[in-house]
């Protein structure tokens, strides 16, 4: 491919080094895409005649059909995925494939492919993000009243409902989904026609080629065109903080998932045994999500690092921008796909939940509140009686709302009897009627809400 610049081929160390073919193979629909429509361009300026590409859409609908059947042969030695369909397309049509590279790089070439691959990158993490979603409002809807500890410092904090902890997610995720929408807009303007660095000086429509591509435009200046990457570097950050959020999700299902919580089972379909221990049940499933996050974010980094030193316009150093992106976006897809069916399919035990939120002091703000409301104690009061009211009760080995009234009196003889009726964990989570709380009416709405306009986006 190099004409008559070089001598002598590469040796088998050069050859092994430089080859991408076993990356950028996945590259080949989006390659097909551009080569078509670049070739229907120059056929429309009469760069190229109408005969020729004829001949090139034949061609490509041929290697097309052999890389979808398995028969199509790629060759090392060709490089890459350009130069591995071009030399096929050579074989089949002969001297009109040739024409198809005028007025093009492998730069732009490349450049191309790539944003269209993570264009539609974008649009499945989408799709797969508000799968998981439904199944989270769907679990919040079942669970609106079902009571569970909150905790901070994974200590027990205040009651809230399971359905509350599962929307927290669901927001978390149309964040993410956003982002992916942010960097899908960002990225979806055409390299095409850049061609190595300075443009061409073929008559060529960039605009056509754009619009046959899906692309908003195409970009303004040809060295930014064939050397950004951070449209790639854009789509990593938003899978590394998704990934980082199922991965607080995952932790989660570690958790609740162990004899000492039981607060949910994991179906047999996402969870593993022991090769020595049977009573075993192990949440790898979810395990191997929150690992995945670190390799995510190793991905997004190597791909910063990469590009860190690089001057304009395209150095070969940017063949190794696929392989973490590739596997970046593989490794979520998964997570999401596993996620999704670990939530969808696993069983929560209401009791263990309940019991869990009944214990630990976990009504203690709402002791706190009813002083404040009832007697006009100051906040920072009405928080010492409480922790004086709690080191009683510790001391006892009972919980706040097993204490006496006279006991509670000892403390401050200005309560009444009516303190116990905020004691409970149900009046605690039912009490919480502020916009955002875990009321379970609240939780209702707002589920409802969620699988409504999920419903409504057709996501």
């Amino acid at each position: 491919m190099w004409g008559g610049r070089f001598s002598a081929g590469p040796s088998a160390i050069m050859e092994e080094i430089n080859a991408s073919i076993d990356i950028d193979r996945r590259l080949w629909r989006e390659d097909i895409a551009g080569s078509r429509a670049h070739a229907q361009m120059l056929a429309a300026k009469g760069i190229i005649s109408d005969a020729d590409v004829a001949e090139i859409d034949r061609g490509l609908t041929q290697i097309e059909s052999e890389i979808e059947s398995g028969s199509f042969s790629f060759s090392a030695a060709l490089e890459d995925i350009h130069m591995n369909i071009e030399a096929r397309l050579k074989e089949i049509i002969g001297a009109p494939a040739g024409r198809l590279h005028t007025a093009r790089s492998r730069n732009d070439q490349v450049a191309t492919d790539f944003r269209l691959w993570c264009r539609q990158a974008c649009d499945d993490l989408d799709t797969a993000l508000g799968a998981l979603q439904r199944a989270l409002a769907t679990r919040a809807g079942q669970h609106a009243d079902t009571i569970m500890p909150g905790f901070t410092h994974l200590q027990s904090a205040q009651p809230v409902t399971f359905g509350h902890h599962c929307l927290a997610y669901v927001e978390m995720f149309a964040r993410d989904r956003g982002r992916f929408q942010d960097a899908r807009k960002r990225l979806n303007a055409s390299p095409l026609g850049a061609a190595a660095l300075a443009g061409t000086s073929f008559p060529i429509d960039r605009d056509a080629t754009a619009r046959a591509l899906g692309f908003d435009a195409p970009m303004a200046n040809s060295l930014d065109a064939v050397s950004a990457r951070d449209f790639a570097a854009e789509l990593l950050g938003a899978a590394a903080i998704c990934a980082t959020h199922i991965s607080r999700l995952a932790e989660e299902i570690v958790i609740w998932s162990s004899a000492q919580f039981s607060f949910v089972t994991l179906s047999d379909d996402f969870s593993t045994g022991s090769s020595i221990m049977p009573q075993k049940k192990n949440p790898d499933a979810a395990e191997l999500c929150r690992a995945k996050a670190g390799r995510i974010i190793g991905d997004l980094n190597g791909l910063l690092i990469m590009l860190k030193g690089l001057p304009l316009a395209y150095s070969k150093d940017m063949q190794e921008d696929k392989e973490q992106t590739f596997d970046a976006i593989d490794a979520l897809a998964l997570c999401l796909a596993a996620m999704t069916g670990m939530i969808e399919s696993l069983t929560v035990n209401k009791p263990a939940m309940r019991d869990a939120a009944a214990s630990g002091f976990a009504t203690a703000t709402d002791l706190a509140d009813w002083l404040v409301r009832a007697l006009g104690l100051p906040f920072r009061e009405a928080h010492h009686v409480t922790g004086a009211l709690v080191a009683m009760a510790e001391k006892k080995g009972c919980d706040l709302p097993d204490l006496t009234l006279e006991e509670i009196q000892s403390v401050h003889a200005d309560v009444s009897g009516d303190i116990f009726s905020v004691l409970s964990v149900e009046n605690s989570v039912a009490s919480r009627i502020s916009f955002g709380g875990t009321a379970p009416e609240n939780v209702r709405q707002q589920a409802e809400r969620w699988l409504k306009e999920l419903e409504g986006t057709g996501s």
